[in-house]
């Protein structure tokens, strides 16, 4: 990283400092069947599989066994995001359920975060789960040496049957003048702070910068969003970008889109933002949310023929980036998202196991950001299925466009929006924005991942009255 964080969770939390944590590999290394190198969602699920299955398995993993996940990014944001909707839910009583006094107080939250989501950011118990499945654990760095070759810890294992590359990504911190010399914030920082700031400039708009921004917010915080696109949330539809602004600003967030930021400073405990054009932001903290990406440095990929500089890993079906070697999770850079991870790490699994199985398919890869409204999107955007050639057909309803919408009444902002490939009368691509928009969006994950036929979608039965009867009226807008 390219400041400085608060912790990193390698250099004390969860490390027993002996190297092998929990049964690990012991000795100098040798044969074994497969090597994961990278314990996150995908290779700790890849691994656990293979070793319940009997083979020999070496897990490596320099920082904590379970990845970003569960310890600094899904499961504590999402505390902190269930939180935030019960103080915004407490506002809304009045005129709807009579009167609240609402107090916020971030303390439980950290509490929660520290004892129940992350156990202190320790993962002995994970560590544990991975060894009581048959599992090696080797608490270090792997990287590849040669054809099946790995080290790790100051020893060299050699793969039977393969290796594994599973070693997520990392924030992508933009090239701001001042920025390496400035203590700001990550994700994992904003996760494990044990109280909310007083004010918190946010350096981009998309799903992680929007998450942790509202959700601050609503703790009293004075949040600004500075983002370089022209809209949050530069990944979703338009339509989406609008209705997220539109709710931000209500409830006091500054939203800045179209904004690049032109240099930081830090000076007695205040951040200062320039931004193009002039102008300058200040807070007394600054989160930097502007992406992840893989990293391959020090990977060792070269000696399996592939490319160091690579942005990410380009697995086929079977998630096999090279003879021998398969990668699973962000190193692929088809989707940082924990389903996504487990979903290739099953593949692989397969793979290796010589089981039978399809190959992976992305048609439907879906995805939600946890912001309120809730924003589910499953396949194409309208722009993207447009750049691939299709001819589009677009259907877009808003809420509360279904009764239960209007019967939700305060905090009922959504919409749902389909795209159809016309030439075979498909969807494609559809988004769900609402109270409950992450869960709508299985039924439509399911329609486009079957190809169910538009006119078969219109001749449904939508349960009443239902948040996901505004399919229902989209499907009308289609024409």
């Amino acid at each position: 990283m390219a400041g400085p964080e608060r912790h990193t969770g390698s250099d004390t939390r969860g490390d027993t400092g002996d190297g092998a944590s929990g049964g690990g590999a012991g000795g100098g290394g040798g044969e074994v069947d497969v090597v994961v190198v990278g314990l996150g969602v995908g290779g700790e699920h890849v691994a656990g599989r293979l070793a319940e299955a009997g083979l020999d398995v070496v897990g490596v993993e320099a920082e904590l066994v379970g990845g970003e996940c569960p310890y600094w990014a899904c499961v504590p944001s999402k505390m902190m995001v269930r939180a935030g909707n019960l103080l915004a839910e407490a506002r809304r009583v009045p005129g709807a359920a009579g009167r609240a006094e609402v107090a916020a107080d971030f303390s439980p939250v950290a509490a929660r975060i520290r004892d129940e989501a992350t156990d202190d950011w320790d993962d002995r118990a994970a560590v544990d789960r991975f060894t009581g499945k048959g599992g090696r654990f080797v608490r270090g760095r792997g990287r590849l040496t040669g054809p099946g070759r790995v080290e790790a810890d100051g020893r060299v294992f050699t793969a039977r049957r393969g290796v594994v590359l599973a070693t997520g990504s990392r924030p992508r911190v933009p090239p701001v003048p001042g920025l390496d010399g400035v203590p700001y914030w990550t994700n994992r920082d904003a996760v494990s702070a044990e109280e909310a700031p007083e004010s918190l400039l946010v350096l981009g708009g998309g799903p992680i910068g929007a998450e942790l921004a509202q959700a601050y917010a609503r703790f009293g915080t004075d949040v600004t969003v500075v983002e370089a696109a022209d809209r949050l949330l530069p990944s979703d539809e338009p339509e989406v970008a609008e209705l997220l602004a539109e709710v931000f600003r209500t409830e006091g967030i500054d939203v800045r889109t179209g904004a690049r930021a032109t240099g930081v400073r830090h000076e007695a405990g205040t951040f200062h933002l320039a931004l193009d054009g002039g102008g300058e932001l200040t807070a007394r903290h600054l989160l930097v949310a502007t992406g992840r990406g893989a990293d391959l440095t020090g990977l060792g990929v070269e000696h399996a023929g592939l490319d160091p500089d690579a942005r990410a890993l380009e697995p086929d079906g079977r998630m096999r980036v090279a003879p021998g070697v398969w990668a699973v999770g962000d190193v692929t850079g088809l989707g940082a998202f924990t389903h996504v991870a487990m979903y290739q790490g099953e593949i692989a699994a397969r793979d290796l196991l010589g089981e039978p199985g399809p190959e992976a398919d992305y048609r439907a890869l879906p995805r939600v950001t946890f912001t309120d409204p809730e924003v589910g999107s499953v396949g194409l955007t309208e722009r993207a299925a447009r750049d691939r050639g299709l001819r589009v057909r677009t259907g877009l309803t808003r809420l509360p466009s279904s009764t239960r919408g209007w019967i939700h009444g305060p905090g009922g902002d959504g919409l749902v929006k389909l795209v159809v490939d016309e030439d075979r009368g498909v969807l494609v691509g559809a988004t769900s924005a609402g109270p409950a928009g992450g869960e709508v969006l299985y039924g439509l994950a399911v329609a486009v991942h079957a190809e169910v036929p538009v006119e078969r979608l219109r001749h449904m039965m939508y349960a009443y009255p239902t948040f996901h009867r505004a399919v229902e009226d989209a499907l009308r807008d289609l024409g």
